[in-house]
C-alpha cells in the first residue's frame, strides 16, 4: 500500500552503504546472501529462537533492499538479477511461515499455513501477469520512471506490509492461526483490488 512512497527514502538510506566496501560486491552476491539470511530466519523460527529470527528477518529485508540500490548506483542492473531477486524473495516468504508452522506442530497451524500460501499463489497470479501486460503496453516500471523492475497497481498488502506482518508472526508465534488467517484475508483482498483495476484499465 505504501511501497511506492517508501522507495525513494529507502534508496537515500541505503545509498551511503554502497559507497563503502559493499560497492565492490556484485549485486547477485547480495541477493543470494539475503536469501541465505532469510532461510536462517526461518530455521531460527522453527527452533523457537524468536529474537534471533526477528534479527535475521530484519537483516534479510535490509539486504533485499540493498541489492537493487547497489545495482542501480554501480550500473550493474540486469534482467537476470531482478528475476533472481523476485524468485528468492518468494522462497523466503514461504520458508518463514513454514518454519513457524512446523514449530507450532498443530493441525490448525498447518491449515492456516495452507490458507496463507494459497492466498500468496492467488496474489502472485494477480500481479505477475498484470505486470507483464503493463510492460507489453509500454506502461511498466521503466516508462513510469519507477525504482523497481516491474510495476503493479497498489494494494492493501505489498512489501512494507509484509515486513510488518512477518515481524508480528515471529514475535507472537502463539497467535499464528489468527495472524496467518488475517494476512491471508488481506492478501486475497489485495488480489481482488488488482482484478478490479485490471477490469477498469485493460
Amino acid at each position: 500500500m505504501i511501497d511506492k512512497a517508501l522507495r525513494e527514502p529507502k534508496e537515500s538510506l541505503l545509498a551511503p552503504l554502497v559507497r563503502g566496501p559493499i560497492r565492490r560486491l556484485h549485486p547477485t552476491v547480495v541477493t543470494v546472501a539475503a536469501a541465505a539470511v532469510g532461510l536462517a530466519a526461518a530455521a531460527a523460527a522453527w527452533q523457537g529462537a524468536t529474537l534471533l529470527a526477528v534479527g535475521l528477518w530484519a537483516a534479510n529485508r535490509v539486504l533485499d533492499g540493498l541489492d537493487g540500490t547497489l545495482a542501480r548506483l554501480t550500473g550493474q542492473q540486469s534482467d537476470l538479477g531482478a528475476y533472481l531477486d523476485i524468485v528468492l524473495d518468494h522462497v523466503v516468504y514461504i520458508a518463514v511461515p513454514l518454519g513457524l508452522a512446523v514449530a507450532a506442530g498443530m493441525p490448525a497451524a498447518y491449515l492456516a499455513l495452507a490458507l496463507l500460501l494459497a492466498s500468496f499463489y492467488l496474489n502472485g497470479a494477480s500481479w505477475m501477469y498484470l505486470a507483464a501486460l503493463l510492460e507489453k503496453r509500454n506502461a511498466g516500471a521503466r516508462a513510469r520512471g519507477e525504482l523497481t523492475t516491474v510495476t503493479m497497481p497498489a494494494g492493501l498488502v505489498e512489501g512494507a506490509e509484509t515486513v510488518v506482518l512477518y515481524t508480528i508472526f515471529l514475535l507472537f508465534p502463539g497467535a499464528l492461526v489468527p495472524l496467518f488467517g488475517l494476512m491471508a484475508a488481506l492478501v486475497v483482498l489485495t488480489a481482488g483490488q488488482r482484478l478490479l483495476w485490471a477490469a477498469r484499465n485493460l
